[in-house]
């Protein structure tokens, strides 16, 4: 990274009401994680991420693995995608265990930065015509 570049600063998710926030934001899924997104209409606010590993993904340290190796690859690689503003969720699965960092890191990045794809409103919802 150069002089010029400024590495982006990401807050930290730490309350139940924050993340269930979140949960009703949009959902991107990928192969060893699932993230969630919430736009909180706040553009001056620094972005905010969150991590979450289930109990059924194994014992303490595997979790606590998993967890780490989300934060790193955040901290290195994703957190210059991460929008003002947004919150991020992700939701690890648990193939982060054993994945290349490589593979984690360019797959967080490239969740990051997808456009979400076309929502239907709730009146258009229904398939029936």
């Amino acid at each position: 990274m150069t002089d010029t570049e400024k590495k982006q600063t990401v807050g930290r998710l730490k309350s139940r009401p924050q993340f269930l926030a979140v949960r009703a934001g949009e959902k991107r899924k990928g192969g060893l994680f699932l993230l969630e997104v919430l736009d909180r209409q706040q553009p001056d606010t620094e972005p905010r991420v969150g991590f979450t590993v289930t109990k059924k993904h194994g014992n303490a340290v595997e979790r606590n693995r998993m967890r780490r190796r989300l934060k790193e690859a955040v901290r290195l690689n994703a957190a210059f995608a991460m929008q003002p503003g947004h919150d991020y969720v992700i939701v690890a699965r648990r193939d982060v265990l054993n994945a290349p960092f490589a593979r984690i890191a360019a797959q967080l990045a490239e969740r990051i930065k997808a456009r979400p794809k076309h929502i239907r409103s709730p009146a258009t919802n229904s398939r029936k015509v």
